[in-house]
């Protein structure tokens, strides 16, 4: 119980400073260098950037609720997905407006809170769609530098990240385990319906 408690009291605390570094007061288009070149730029930016970096960490949570089979498509379609996505956005201009970070949070925390058990295509089509959406607005953020390589630094990352993530995921035996990831994605959807309201707010 006390080990149950512990892991609560520090996946709230994650998720509650997640929301603090979703309320940026100056907003920011262009990419943070680090100075190690492109690969290493693309990788910074996932990483720090919550609204791709949570989503993405999700899609690995809900994959491996799902089990084994869908951890391992979620492994190879989400990453590929999103350097397809990442491709098509280099060659757009222009970012169209659309609140794809919000609709990611709602709809990937809500799955993860219900455990909702899908069937199999539905789940590989909803992880190659956010793979493909999440990509297309990082292509078009990356238009001239990092490019190409900060993209495929991008996907050598979410293939490490959905492999950890999910394998973790498929890897636990306790109720109260199952019970926890599925208090992180509520926690997810929560923070996607507080974004919600500053939108609304910002809208009015």
């Amino acid at each position: 119980m006390k080990t149950h408690k512990a892991l609560t009291a520090g996946l709230f605390s994650g998720v509650a400073a997640a929301m603090v570094f979703l309320m940026p007061n100056v907003a920011a288009a262009h990419l943070v260098t680090t100075g190690m070149g492109p690969v290493y730029d693309g990788i910074g930016h996932l990483l720090l950037t919550p609204e791709d970096l949570v989503p993405a960490v999700a899609v690995a949570l809900y994959a491996g609720l799902r089990g084994k089979a869908l951890g391992r498509r979620a492994l190879f379609f989400f990453p590929l997905a999103w350097l397809a996505g990442g491709f098509a956005g280099l060659m757009t201009t222009g970012t169209p407006a659309f609140p794809l970070p919000v609709l990611s949070f709602l709809l990937l925390g809500s799955l993860i809170a219900a455990d909702l058990n899908l069937p199999d295509n539905i789940v590989s089509t909803l992880v190659i769609a956010i793979g493909i959406t999440h990509g297309f607005y990082n292509g078009t953020a990356m238009e001239g530098r990092p490019g190409i390589s900060g993209l495929f630094g991008i996907t050598a990352t979410l293939f490490v990240m959905v492999a950890i993530a999910s394998a973790f995921v498929v890897s636990l035996q306790a109720a109260w385990t199952r019970v926890a990831v599925r208090v992180t994605g509520s926690w997810i959807a929560a923070v996607g319906l507080l974004m919600l309201g500053w939108l609304a707010k910002g809208a009015g």
